[in-house]
């Protein structure tokens, strides 16, 4: 069985609690959250300038410019994979709208958990 990555930036922060009480509800059981921002609302927001040649992450977000959301979970089928776009779809709207979100799935050879191995094949 191969495992999937499913990475998705979330534009507007305010779509991050229902799209995460609706993962759950189709059983997701485990998201990774991140802030995030993107170069381009850096540079929009005027902040690109002020950060230093190597920035840490507080250099990027102590200047309080808009965020993102990244959400990660890995998951065991392609069938939950499916339902997890569908939901984003529904919480989010088009994912191919302007400033809504991206949403991307790598396929996972290999997992850890509680100390055991698990590979695809």
């Amino acid at each position: 069985m191969t495992n999937y990555l499913v990475v998705l930036i979330v534009d507007d922060i305010d779509d991050c609690p229902k799209l995460l009480n609706s993962w759950e509800e189709i059983g997701v059981s485990g998201v990774t959250i991140l802030e995030s921002t993107s170069l381009h609302r850096m540079r929009r927001a005027g902040l690109f300038d002020d950060i230093p040649l190597i920035p840490s992450i507080h250099d990027m977000f102590q200047s309080g410019e808009v965020r993102h959301r990244t959400l990660l979970s890995v998951v065991e089928s392609q069938e939950m994979v499916d339902k997890m776009v569908e939901v984003a779809h529904h919480v989010i709207g088009d994912l191919e709208a302007p400033h809504s979100g991206f949403l991307f799935v790598i396929p996972v050879s290999q997992t850890y958990r509680l100390g055991s191995q698990h590979t695809d094949g």
